[in-house]
């Protein structure tokens, strides 16, 4: 893998080709989350060829250092030899068929174990299947029909929780009350308006939503909502979609130290292969199988395989604690560069899912300007949406990123002083 350059500015022909194509035969080109609008287009490439480590090469040939990880699957680094042979061996079994394969059983089993709070899982393909199936397990073991969520986090993209309005129905959310994330006192007042229909409460470890710094519970927080739903023998569902694998083995409550009664996984299960689990403890068993849920695709065995193998590398290398330590030296090293160039950036979120903006700005001019400029020479940051580290990013993928982000630095104090 060759040294990035500052001096080499990417251009992305073939990628604009392609995506002209695009808008041709799928509607926006590219769509959702990773549409080119959600960037900074003309900066950005638009398609990527192939991907090895902590790298992706796109059809214009430009390589990267990527710091989205796929938007958060690749927790062992792309094209990972021990989970991409497992998968391929498995694959040569038995993909999809009639009936699941052993491995339906034998990954349930290992997470049961590795999972503190998990006495069954549920497999589905994403993490929507499993946040919104969660919702219906409480309310069908507690009869009640509201659901308290932090407002703006990002559940899934069904009716009840898509971030964008059209197609929703007020009926889609009737039975949603919305409190402010991280505010006690706001969701006692939710709470206690909606007592006496509440089923429980759904919430991801850390605010993490794009467009914002991510931000850390107050120690209070999940104590308190906890303790309402044990009081009310209600249900607290925890959304560690994004964050799965990467703050504990365990679940990402561990690292914050609560208990809920259902955790939401996906993303990292598999490093990029399509799999989600529900894993939950023995008292929503009983509703679990009456509430009907089930997909073709989802006893696949390959993604399965894929799992136990990126279970096993995590172990093995204790990837924890690696992505920890390689994400905070890439935070801190960003905030040095900045201070030295006079500019004012906030760096957030644990080490293995970072994040950084400027402080003096709300519109996003500057940190658009900066990712730009540092994707164009080949070190791929999203300017609005948090960031991800794995495994395979070396301390010498950070040096060379920090030798980029100097000059992007450079590059935002010359256009908008400090």
């Amino acid at each position: 893998m060759g040294k990035l350059s500052t001096d080499k500015i990417y251009t992305f022909e073939k990628s604009i080709k392609l995506f002209e194509r695009a808008t041709q035969v799928i509607p926006g080109g590219i769509y959702g989350h990773q549409s080119p609008v959600l960037c900074v287009p003309g900066s950005f490439p638009y398609f990527i060829e192939r991907a090895e480590g902590s790298r992706f090469w796109d059809v214009d040939g430009n390589e990267y250092i990527d710091y989205m990880c796929a938007y958060g699957p690749m927790v062992v680094g792309y094209n990972n030899r021990r989970v991409e042979d497992a998968a391929r061996k498995q694959q040569d079994i038995l993909n999809v068929s009639n009936l699941p394969g052993p491995l339906w059983v034998e990954l349930a089993e290992r997470l049961v174990k590795q999972i503190p709070i998990a006495d069954w899982v549920a497999f589905a393909k994403n993490g929507s299947d499993i946040t919104t199936w969660s919702l219906q397990l409480a309310r069908e073991y507690t009869k009640k029909k509201k659901v308290l969520v932090a407002k703006s986090t990002y559940h899934g993209t069904h009716a009840w929780c898509t971030p964008l309005p059209p197609g929703v129905t007020p009926e889609d959310r009737a039975n949603i009350v919305y409190f402010q994330w991280n505010d006690i006192n706001d969701f006692m007042k939710k709470y206690e308006a909606n007592k006496d229909d509440f089923a429980g409460v759904i919430v991801t470890p850390f605010r993490h939503e794009a467009f914002e710094n991510s931000v850390m519970p107050d120690p209070e927080y999940y104590k308190t909502i906890r303790k309402i739903c044990d009081d009310r023998n209600a249900i607290l569902i925890m959304d560690d979609v994004r964050c799965t694998l990467r703050l504990n083995m365990g679940g990402s409550n561990e690292y914050f130290d609560f208990k809920p009664d259902m955790i939401c996984m996906s993303k990292a299960i598999a490093n990029g292969h399509a799999l989600s689990v529900g894993a939950a403890s023995n008292k929503l068993k009983g509703v679990a199988s009456a509430v009907y849920f089930t997909g073709t695709y989802w006893s696949a065995s390959p993604p399965m395989a894929a799992a136990m193998a990126t279970l096993d590398e995590l172990e093995e290398k204790d990837g924890v604690s690696y992505m920890d330590k390689i994400g905070n030296m890439l935070m801190d090293g960003l905030k040095q560069l900045a201070s030295n160039h006079g500019l004012q950036v906030t760096t957030s979120g644990p080490g293995a899912i970072p994040y950084m903006t400027f402080s003096n700005e709300k519109d996003f001019r500057r940190m658009q300007l900066f990712s730009a400029e540092a994707t164009k020479r080949g070190v791929f940051l999203h300017p609005h949406h948090n960031w991800f580290v794995s495994t395979a990013h070396t301390e010498d993928d950070i040096k060379e990123t920090l030798e980029i982000a100097d000059f992007a630095f450079g590059i935002v104090k010359k256009k908008f002083g400090g």
